[in-house]
């Protein structure tokens, strides 16, 4: 299908290459955090903390995060999303030498929270520009970029997996994952294309008060906001915390461990590349509320079998349940009548992933005032409550293509 200014749906033409360039991006954002999960066991042994001084260490990137989300939200509203993820991948990509070179747990929590004000405000534009692109091509394709950020955890998690079997230092990984990553960042965000202006106004929905409907946004973002922080708290304990529960409390090696995150990250990436076509054929509310089930069973498994090999398959269903919710609560907040859609992504992004972060010191917290196993039930509880919670997504809009301005299609030399 090709349109006006497009070609988008084929690949060519600037639709294609911005949206191949972003693919780049969300891919980047997998690999260099989830390089890091593997390897947790390992830097918590290397400066002797326990699981209470660990979860207080990851509290780092929750501290970075949260304040560097909604400033970005700010920056992409006066600046665009092209920009600010430009300047945020830039300096995320190096940012994950530092817990590498940590030698306290002081200089451990404030490199987590460089590396989570940069992920913080990279997330926030990336998904920003993300909602444009689907709303200039008329496609749906939010799954499928969430589905390349998977895509690159994955990577991240058996390179670390690989690289903890083979007894390479963590300083040496993270120092060379810092500089492929500043070289690759480069290369991608350079070639994202500029956003596409905002629509205008729905009719009763325009620029001055309209505080009623506004008001009736902001409303039906509170459950949206509560879906997003259930599911990625799931997936931020599931990042840090498989691998220690397969260490310490299966008493699984460390190729082992590293293979629990490995298997969930797996199943994460093949649930969200069939998101957008699953959400279409069943709808959002079934597919996040039957996934919810899965990722609650799975979590009752895992914690329940005493094996690792059973608790690494059982992960995989946790990933799978949960692979496609965010996605869908991104682009349904995108589609909320009275609430413009950048400040819409912005808040849902913020409250879920202020989750993705803070779950794991919260877990810590737990696991040193009961264990691990105990603290861990949190995730079948929360992948019910995900459930419940699945009716306040929006039904989809119909698609409609907005050609590329002329004046933003990139002009070749």
């Amino acid at each position: 299908m090709s349109g006006a200014n497009g070609r988008g749906a084929n690949g060519r033409g600037p639709n294609g290459r911005g949206a191949a360039a972003l693919y780049a991006v969300f891919f980047l954002n997998g690999i260099v955090l989830a390089s890091w999960a593997p390897r947790i066991p390992q830097v918590k042994e290397q400066l002797g903390l326990s699981d209470g001084r660990l979860g207080t260490a990851l509290l780092g990137v929750a501290l970075g995060s949260v304040p560097a989300m909604p400033a970005a939200g700010l920056l992409v509203n006066r600046f665009g999303s092209r920009p600010v993820a430009r300047c945020a991948a830039l300096v995320y990509a190096p940012a994950i030498a530092l817990p590498g070179l940590a030698g306290s747990l002081t200089e451990l929590l404030l490199g987590l929270a460089v590396l989570g004000a940069s992920v913080g405000a990279l997330d926030v534009a990336m998904n920003a520009h993300a909602v444009d692109l689907e709303r200039r091509t008329g496609r749906a394709r939010l799954s499928s970029f969430h589905g390349l950020f998977s895509a690159g955890a994955l990577a991240g998690a058996l390179l670390g997996t690989a690289a903890a079997a083979g007894g390479v230092g963590v300083r040496t990984q993270f120092t060379v994952s810092a500089v492929v990553g500043v070289a690759a960042a480069g290369l991608a965000v350079a070639a994202l294309h500029p956003a596409a202006p905002p629509p205008p106004p729905a009719p009763g929905n325009g620029g001055g008060g309209g505080g009623g409907r506004r008001g009736g946004g902001a409303g039906r973002l509170l459950p949206l906001s509560a879906l997003g922080l259930c599911v990625l708290l799931v997936e931020g304990v599931m990042t840090d915390w498989s691998s220690v529960y397969l260490a310490d409390s299966l008493g699984a090696g460390p190729g082992p461990a590293g293979a629990g995150y490995a298997a969930f990250a797996l199943a994460m990436t093949a649930g969200r590349l069939g998101g957008d076509r699953a959400a279409g054929r069943f709808g959002s509310v079934r597919v996040v509320r039957r996934g919810a089930l899965l990722s609650a069973a799975g979590a009752l498994t895992a914690l329940l079998s005493g094996h690792p090999a059973v608790s690494v398959v059982a992960f995989c269903a946790v990933g799978l349940g949960i692979s496609a919710s965010f996605p869908l609560v991104v682009g349904g907040a995108s589609r909320i009548p009275g609430a413009p859609a950048g400040t819409a992504v912005a808040t849902v992004s913020t409250t879920g992933y202020f989750a993705f972060l803070a779950g794991p010191p919260l877990i810590g917290f737990l696991a040193s005032h009961s264990s691990l196993r105990t603290a861990l039930l949190l995730v079948p509880v929360l992948a019910l409550a995900a459930a419940a919670l699945a009716a306040a997504l929006p039904a989809p809009e119909p698609r409609k293509r907005i050609p590329l301005p002329l004046e933003d299609i990139p002009r070749t030399r």
